[in-house]
């Protein structure tokens, strides 16, 4: 088993984890708590179209910012607060759902918040389809690099390492990359983490635009068991 860490383009033809952290991977983990499916889309044109077609609720930001005309923002306090009948989120985003178009492996999301359900997931399918590739894609930020995205692959690496590790007597049946390595050393203190987080560009962003709540959650290590994965261009929950 080969399990690797990118940013942006996945180099797997088999397993690829999404982590936006903040918020797309967050919200779009939450949401499968109220709703059937999240559809992505990388216009918010395409995603009132989507939303007419499918009686949907929209929700969406470009830079931060919650769009105009739409239901909530890219929120996952919002989403984790909402009360509704409605089946499908149509959700576009920034960073987050702009990298799924590319993606032609088997997707999963992945986040601080169901880390280690997603790694555990990634380890099943992998088994159950003979994939010997895991790909952990960052996100970042505009194609940058995003510390956020950076550390909580670090706690989906450390579960994928752990349940390796567990299931096998040597290491010599798996190679973690050396990127993917330090990611998780970089991620195994906690305090330090959240302290580095939050004077991040985009924790400054987030909270200018009043949205300190989100980092909060997004925060929160292993509190949901959901994982989606995208399939057709729509994203459901894992069973």
């Amino acid at each position: 088993m080969e399990v690797t860490l990118n940013l942006e383009k996945t180099s797997s033809k088999d397993i690829s984890i999404m982590v936006d952290a903040f918020r797309a991977s967050t919200s779009i983990t939450l949401a499968l708590d109220k709703f059937n499916e999240v559809i992505p889309t990388f216009t918010p044109e395409k995603a009132k179209e989507i939303a007419k077609e499918k009686n949907g609720m929209l929700a969406g930001e470009r830079m931060g910012k919650a769009l105009e005309g739409f239901d909530i923002g890219n929120s996952p306090v919002e989403i984790n607060e909402l009360n509704t009948k409605l089946k499908t989120l149509i959700l576009t985003t920034s960073n987050g759902t702009r990298i799924l178009e590319n993606m032609k492996s088997t997707v999963l999301i992945g986040c601080f918040i169901n880390a280690r359900a997603v790694a555990k997931k990634s380890l099943i399918l992998a088994k159950e389809n003979n994939y010997r590739h895991i790909d952990v894609v960052m996100a970042g930020w505009k194609g940058n690099f995003a510390i956020e995205d950076f550390l909580a692959s670090g706690e989906i690496l450390y579960w994928i390492q752990k349940e390796l590790y567990e299931n096998h007597t040597t290491d010599e049946d798996f190679d973690i990359s050396e990127y993917a390595q330090s990611a998780i050393l970089a991620s195994r203190d906690y305090k330090k983490l959240k302290e580095v987080i939050y004077n991040t560009k985009s924790s400054k962003r987030l909270k200018k635009l009043g949205y300190e709540k989100d980092i909060e959650l997004s925060l929160k290590k292993n509190i949901n068991n959901n994982v989606a994965i995208y399939n057709e261009g729509v994203l459901k929950l894992l069973k």
